[in-house]
């Protein structure tokens, strides 16, 4: 019995504790004396360094700890700190028996007895290298990812809790959104929404979204701390811990503010484009139309006209006529308003300064306008002078103001405002049609119930109106489009429903002086009994007009085309007058006809027609120089006028060419003096050729410039001793000339033609008024030619 439970209490008794510790091999183990030196070595100690236990045990512990730790773990002071009775933790390194040392973590324990007597040291080493290596791994990758999110300064990078407030702050995020990490950090991040997004719930939905489907992406306005707003494109993720729990959001936020600007710009030019393409493509389909529209019109008038003189005597077919011929009328306008909106009017523009021209306006304006209508005209002083054709101005001013007018119901207030205006390169790259410089702005504002976008959006195009069907033709404001389109401008329309509209016309500006408004003179019908030649390729136009010739007592010819007409000019026939239309079948076209048909027969004078004069004899929206031409439909009484109009101005140059060399030339002697090389710049043809053959009779030599960039190229090529230049020249004016020619060439003497006063400040050394003649050029001459 009693051996039995000596049996079982050697069973029960905890195993060997040195075969236990020299089992355990993941760490180094062993016990030394306070003295030092190693009393026992386990097995890990010998797999961790090589050293077997006959090689370390009764030698000093320094053996397996190298110099370089020899001072944390000297005995001394581990004896020292022992008396603290607490564990000790060393960090350092294990020497290997081949060679390497190992990166260690060693615990040392004190075993004392039970009085408290120290009796040895208890050393635990464990291998710590890959722990180490993770660690310093961990540490470098927190430190680069920290100096990637300083160095990141164009995208605000931060992360939210999961309830949305803000937890880092990186250098982009204080640029783009001007907030301090230490302001910031512990906000919601909602404050960088708009009040409008968050009463909308946007920052909820976005971390839901994330949550929900991963990702939440979205651009819209943000706010900064200064209250400014910029585009934000922003992108939210959520994060996970390594266990799968939800713990906060990753937010990125980029400025796109210069992007977006940049897209909305583009926007708006290919919307401007693709506006400005079909009202071309309207203009040159309303152009056609107008074109057989006037001939139409020209067969029906002149028709009801001719009629009129066999039906002198019932008062009934003249009241029935004069009806049909209002209708005509009513017609040609509508064709004017269509033509004006193509930009296919013919235009005759005159420098003209918009101050004076409303002086004259204002009495019809009030007239047409009526007593409840308030007029307030604004003019800005230094109002420059802007080159355009004042009927046509006239036409859309009116336009304007019917318009502001029924827009007010019949009573409110109009203003018109004038002043001088910039368009500059930012403009103009939003508005594709504009071309930056100086122009003169006309405005009219009124106080009616103004329009909506999509009323606005298609305000100039022609035929819509928002009027009552029979109350309006919808082609007042596309007329006035088009005009200033024809005439180098611009129009911008501005209105809010509710508070009325205004129209701005952007008109170029001219560095021109304006020129002297010519009273109109009435002209009473008059015939003749020249030889006509009338090319036209409608039968029932051409009959028309050849009766409308033959009672007006000429001679008339008739070709359909341009090379029957030709044929006829050729023959032999004396012809006074060439009245073709502008656009005739064939490959003769026009203008060419007049040309060869004037080089055969010089003496013959040309008059076109047309109600749409395309490209032939106008360019750039006015009628080329020398040009004469009546529009469809036409009247007696205007035909009659211009024919005889026509032929006067033709026999009246000839004249002035073929006698320019004559008797007028003969009184005058050589100029005493040396001869002179002179550069003559005018760009009136005739007043050039004149006035050159003038001082070559003298004995100079005349060197000729029809504009001022012609004149600079002739003293880059010649040299001149005097420059004879118009003031009043297209373009640059003599007067710039004048200064561009004294800055290069300071010896070259300058006398300006002109029929008005020249500044003080000109930098010319004479004046030549207009009209001049032979003797005022020498005086003005003599000067320069010594003695």
């Amino acid at each position: 019995m009693s051996g039995s439970e000596t049996s079982d209490q050697r069973s029960l008794q905890p195993p060997d504790h040195r075969r236990f510790v020299e089992c355990i091999r993941r760490y180094a183990m062993f016990m030394a004396s306070p003295e030092g030196i190693v009393l026992s070595w386990n097995e890990g100690a010998r797999l961790m360094t090589g050293w077997d236990a006959a090689e370390v045990v009764g030698r000093h512990y320094y053996k397996v700890y190298p110099a370089v730790a020899a001072d944390a773990m000297d005995t001394a002071t581990l004896l020292r700190e022992s008396a603290s009775g607490q564990t000790l933790l060393r960090n350092g390194w294990m020497q290997c028996k081949d060679g390497p040392q190992l990166r260690v973590a060693t615990t040392i324990d004190f075993v004392r007895d039970g009085a408290g007597m120290l009796l040895a040291l208890a050393f635990v080493s464990r291998d710590v290298a890959d722990a180490t290596a993770s660690d310093e791994a961990l540490r470098q990758s927190e430190e680069q990812f920290q100096l990637l999110m300083r160095g990141v300064v164009d995208y605000a990078i931060y992360m939210l809790d999961r309830d949305g407030h803000i937890t880092t702050w990186n250098t982009g995020a204080e640029r783009i959104k001007g907030y301090s990490r230490d302001e910031i950090l512990g906000s919601h991040f909602s404050r960088f929404y708009t009040e409008p997004d968050r009463a909308a719930g946007i920052p909820a939905h976005a971390l839901a979204t994330a949550l929900r489907e991963g990702r939440y992406e979205s651009e819209a306005w943000r706010l900064r701390k200064d209250g400014t707003a910029f585009y934000a494109h922003v992108v939210i993720d959520p994060i996970f811990d390594p266990a799968g729990n939800h713990v906060g959001f990753a937010k990125i936020t980029r400025d796109i503010t210069e992007k977006q600007a940049a897209k909305e710009e583009l926007e708006r030019t290919q919307r401007a484009l693709q506006q400005s393409q079909k009202l071309e493509t309207i203009g040159k389909l309303t152009g056609g139309v107008a074109h057989d529209f006037n001939n139409l019109l020209q067969v029906i008038g002149g028709n009801l006209q001719l009629l009129a003189t066999d039906l002198q005597d019932s008062d009934a077919a003249r009241r029935r006529l004069a009806n049909g011929l209002a209708g005509v009328q009513r017609g040609a306008k509508l064709a004017s308003h269509l033509l004006a909106f193509g930009r296919r009017q013919p235009l005759t523009p005159s420098v003209v300064n918009i101050r004076s021209f409303l002086r004259g306006f204002d009495d019809m304006l009030r007239r047409s306008l009526g007593e409840a209508i308030e007029i307030e005209t604004v003019v800005a002083g230094g109002l420059w002078n802007t080159m355009i054709d004042t009927a046509q101005l006239e036409n859309a001013l009116l336009n304007l103001a019917i318009n502001a007018r029924d827009a007010m119901n019949g009573s409110g207030k109009l203003t018109i405002e004038i002043g001088n205006a910039y368009l500059d390169d930012a403009y103009a790259r939003s508005h594709a049609e504009v071309r930056p410089g100086q122009y003169v702005m006309l405005a009219v504002t009124d106080t009616g119930a103004g329009m909506t976008p999509d009323v606005m959006a298609q305000a100039i195009e022609p035929f819509f109106s928002t009027k009552p069907e029979g109350q309006g033709t919808g082609l007042g404001l596309s007329m006035v489009y088009g005009f200033v389109k024809q005439s180098g401008g611009h129009l911008a329309l501005y209105s809010e429903l509710g508070h009325g509209t205004t129209v701005r016309l952007y008109l170029p500006r001219s560095f021109e002086k304006e020129e002297a408004v010519a009273e109109s003179v009435s002209m009473t019908v008059a015939g003749g009994s020249e030889t006509i030649l009338v090319a036209e390729d409608d039968e029932q136009v051409c009959t028309t007009v050849v009766e409308l010739l033959k009672g007006l007592g000429y001679q008339v010819l008739r070709a359909a085309d341009g090379e029957s007409a030709l044929a006829i000019v050729a023959s032999g026939i004396k012809i006074d007058l060439l009245f073709t239309d502008v656009v005739m079948p064939g490959p003769l076209r026009s203008p060419e006809l007049a040309r060869k048909g004037q080089e055969l027969q010089p003496d013959m004078a040309v008059l076109f027609t047309s109600g749409y004069t395309q490209n032939a004899i106008v360019h750039g929206g006015r009628l080329d120089k020398g040009v004469e031409l009546i529009t469809k439909p036409y009247t007696r009484e205007n035909l009659a006028g211009k024919i005889r109009h026509v032929l006067a101005n033709h026999r009246q140059r000839r004249a002035r060419r073929a006698g320019s060399a004559g008797p007028a030339l003969a009184p005058l002697p050589q100029v005493a003096g040396r001869p002179l090389t002179i550069l003559l710049v005018d760009d009136d043809e005739d007043v050039r050729a004149t006035t050159a053959e003038i001082i070559e009779a003298q004995g100079h030599v005349v060197l000729q410039a029809a504009d001022a960039a012609a004149a600079l190229a002739q003293l880059g090529r010649h040299a001149a001793d005097v420059m004879l230049a118009d003031v009043g020249l297209q373009g640059m004016s003599g007067l710039e000339l004048a200064g561009e020619v004294r800055r290069k060439w300071p010896r070259v003497g300058v006398i300006f033609a002109t029929g008005q006063d020249v500044p003080a400040t000109a930098e010319g050394d004479a004046v030549l008024r207009k009209p001049y003649g032979a003797e005022a050029i020498a005086a003005a001459l003599k000067p320069f030619q010594g003695t």
